[in-house]
Formats: C-alpha cells, sequence, structure tokens
C-alpha cells in the first residue's frame, strides 16, 4: 500500500488496519471485510461475505509505505492529527513507529496553506517522476512485494481544467520535461504509478489520473484507476436522501449545506483556489441524481449552495448542517433539516482500504483503465468522457456487487423478480 500523504486518514486506516489485525477493534464501514453479497434467486438463501467470494488479499498481506512534506513517522503523525484515543494508539505504536515517509513531490504553488521540510528537489517533473518511480521499487524489492496499490491521500490542490498539455502522452511527458504549471504534483504521483504498472486512486477531488492522457497510459500499462475525492460525509448523505425525494417525485427547490472541520483538510480547504476544487465535487452530484432536464417542474430551480468553514477547535470531528427546501403535492412547501456530526477520519479510513483491495482485485482480474464500478466510494467518479457519472448511492452499490458476481461467473441481479411468480 503506497499513500501519498500520512496525514489522519492515512493514519488513521493504518492504525486501524493494524488494530483490526490484531483483535483490537472491527472494520466497522469496510464493504470488503464485513459486507454479504447475495448470490442466486432469493430462494436459494446464498448471501456469504464478499470476502469469501472473490480473492481479496487479506489484512495480514498488507505492508504500508508513503510520502508526506513532513518527516514525523506515522506515529508521531497519528498523534498529532488527534484522530484516535491514545489508548489505542499506544497498543499499535512499535508498527507505527517503523513507517516513516519518504520525502514528497511537492510546491506549495498548488497547497497555499501548507508547507513541509521533507520535499523531493529536481530539475524536472520528469525527474521527481522518475525519483518516484525509484522509491516505488526500492520499497517492492525490500518488502518482497508481488504487488502494489497506489492511493493520493494528500491535501486538495488549486482547482484546474483539463489543457493541452493532458490531451495525450506525447505532450503530457513534453510537459514534464518544461515543468508546465498545468502538471501538479498529484499528477506527477499518478504518472509514476501507472508507469510502473500498478493501480491508482485518487481520494481528493483535484485533477490528477482523470486527463486523457493518463487514461491511455493506463490503458498501455494495464493499470486500473479510480476516484476522485471519497464519499465520506455530507455527500454520503447527499446521495442517500437525494435519490429517496426522487423516487417519491418530491419537488426541490433549495439545498443549503454547511460545514466546519479544523483538521489540516479544513487549513487547506480555507484557501479560496483549493475550495473552488471540493466545491465542484461536492456540488456536481445533485444536478445528476435530479435531472431536471427530465424534470424541470421538480428541480429546474434548485438553488444548492455549498460551505465549508474552517474551525480549529473541532479538529477532525466534522460538522455538516443541510436544509432542504421541499415542494409536495398542490405545490405546498415543506422542510427537511439534517444535522451530521462526523468524524472525517474515521469516515474515510475504510474507503481507502476497500478501494485499495478492489483495485488489486480489478488488477488480477485483467481489468484496466477506468474503474466506474467503484463508484459507490467518490464523489465526482471517474467515466468514460461520453457518459454521465452515476451518482445514486444504491445504483453505484448494485454496479458494485453486479461487478463481483460478474468475476465470479455468477447470474447478474436485475431485481426483475418475475421467475417467483411466472
Amino acid at each position: 500500500m503506497l499513500l501519498v500523504g500520512l496525514g489522519a486518514v492515512s493514519t488513521t486506516f493504518i492504525a486501524g488496519v493494524i488494530a483490526i489485525r490484531k483483535g483490537l477493534a472491527k472494520p466497522i464501514g469496510s464493504l470488503t471485510q464485513m459486507g454479504h453479497i447475495r448470490l442466486g434467486k432469493r430462494t436459494e438463501g446464498r448471501s456469504p461475505m464478499i470476502n469469501e467470494v472473490v480473492p481479496l488479499a487479506g489484512l495480514d498481506d498488507l505492508v504500508f509505505g508513503g510520502w508526506d512534506i513532513f518527516s514525523e513517522d506515522c506515529y508521531s503523525a497519528a498523534k498529532t492529527a488527534g484522530v484516535l484515543e491514545p489508548g489505542l494508539l499506544e497498543q499499535v505504536r512499535p508498527e507505527l513507529e517503523k513507517i516513516r515517509p519518504w520525502p514528497a513531490v511537492f510546491d506549495q504553488y498548488y497547497v497555499k496553506r501548507l508547507d513541509g521540510p521533507n520535499v523531493k528537489k529536481g530539475k524536472t517533473k520528469r525527474d521527481l517522476a522518475e525519483q518516484v518511480m525509484a522509491d516505488i521499487q526500492k520499497f517492492k524489492k525490500d518488502n518482497d512485494l508481488d504487488r502494489l496499490v497506489m492511493i493520493w491521500a494528500g491535501s486538495t490542490e488549486i482547482y484546474m481544467t483539463e489543457s493541452e498539455v493532458h490531451q495525450s502522452m506525447a505532450s503530457f511527458e513534453r510537459g514534464l520535461e518544461a515543468n508546465d504549471p498545468a502538471i501538479p504534483p498529484s499528477m506527477v504521483y499518478a504518472y509514476a504509478a501507472i508507469r510502473e504498472g500498478i493501480p491508482y486512486a485518487n481520494a481528493a477531488p483535484n485533477l490528477s489520473a482523470d486527463i486523457p492522457a493518463l487514461v491511455e497510459l493506463a490503458s498501455h500499462t494495464k493499470s486500473p484507476i479510480a476516484g476522485k475525492d471519497m464519499k465520506t460525509g455530507q455527500t454520503l448523505i447527499k446521495t442517500i436522501i437525494a435519490p429517496g425525494l426522487k423516487a417519491r417525485l418530491l419537488g426541490v427547490t433549495g439545498w443549503y449545506s454547511t460545514n466546519i472541520l479544523g483538521n489540516r483538510d479544513g487549513e487547506v480547504l480555507d484557501d479560496p483556489e483549493s475550495f473552488k476544487t471540493k466545491e465542484e465535487t461536492k456540488k456536481s452530484a445533485l444536478d445528476y441524481i435530479f435531472q431536471p432536464h427530465l424534470y424541470p417542474d421538480l428541480y429546474k430551480d434548485l438553488c444548492h449552495v455549498v460551505r465549508i468553514n474552517y474551525y480549529p477547535p473541532r479538529g477532525d470531528n466534522k460538522e455538516g448542517w443541510d436544509n432542504i427546501d421541499l415542494v409536495g403535492w398542490l405545490g405546498y412547501p415543506m422542510q427537511l433539516k439534517i444535522n451530521f456530526l462526523c468524524r472525517d477520519s474515521i469516515l474515510a479510513a475504510p474507503i481507502v482500504l476497500d478501494v485499495a483491495l478492489f483495485l488489486d482485485l480489478a488488477k488480477r482480474a485483467g481489468m484496466s483503465g477506468i474503474q466506474e464500478w467503484l463508484s459507490f466510494y467518490f464523489k465526482a467518479p471517474v467515466h468514460a468522457p461520453n457518459l454521465y457519472p452515476e451518482h445514486d448511492l444504491f445504483i453505484q452499490l448494485m454496479k458494485l456487487k453486479n461487478t463481483l458476481r460478474y468475476f465470479k461467473g455468477e447470474d447478474l441481479i436485475t431485481h426483475l423478480g418475475r421467475e417467483y411468480y411466472d
């Protein structure tokens, strides 16, 4: 497991896996560890656990490494993050202290609110990418590993859109040589991973592997890719609630969302350029779920507002408020109010685990390029250019489980159910 960024999310994930291996905790929130899947007809009564159906890597097989702009080991980083209770951290301290980050590819131009000393030096971005590839190769050799997966768990970079340098591998590699500003650090990591044939996922909202050049490279090196921006708190709730409102054809005139967050992610998002990147992924889900072009009477004039406020006293404990203005029968107004007090890294950690294990499975199954079946985990799912993304959480879960059935040669489940009554 290669993690770009060993901050709150990564250390909570690593510490959690070690604690679970020691029998100190349960893998709550992880589909790969606790989820069941129905196989065949309902009358057959077959609902084994997912990890009994498909050959996922075991938790005992995971080895961790990564990069960060701060040089402290994972135990110290976890203490700084303040997510996990000291009592649990002490029980996994020896393993965490052994994991120290390698110098990171970093440029403060792309993340204004952060800076750190543990940074790679290189004349070109191509040079930096080759240094990352050297780290990957050494880690694999030193730990006698068969396979690797890389996940970008770093901070949100400034908002960027596709440009000419992103359109082909030839132009992208010229851009690396020329230090093109349209290639941020996350793309350097994505390029290095995909060049090495390693599955890559982007857990942040910034433009990364979801550009034509790197999708093209992934098809050549047979690398599965997925992302972007893990669906943890408020957007998770939106993709649960919005499909229900649409299913009942209740109108929505307004959806106001605000968050307070005090961890490093909140500090980074306090910069308007980084917030713009996050805002795009948080706002897009409702547009695709409600389909206002099909239901103009219900959703055409939806006012959707998203706010994130950096509030240090909360640390990793995030609070999200949603006010939803509804319209019912005969145009009568109603309101729904949701207050979600959650823990950012606690919700993210099981997603990191599931995405890593499923990407490794995809690689072994011979799948490469965009893995849309993993949309279940992301706010802005990467998808083919001629498709719209599917944001309905329940359709996403059906897609994921049908993909697992496909891997095993089991019948795909449509939920039609006529066979029980014919």
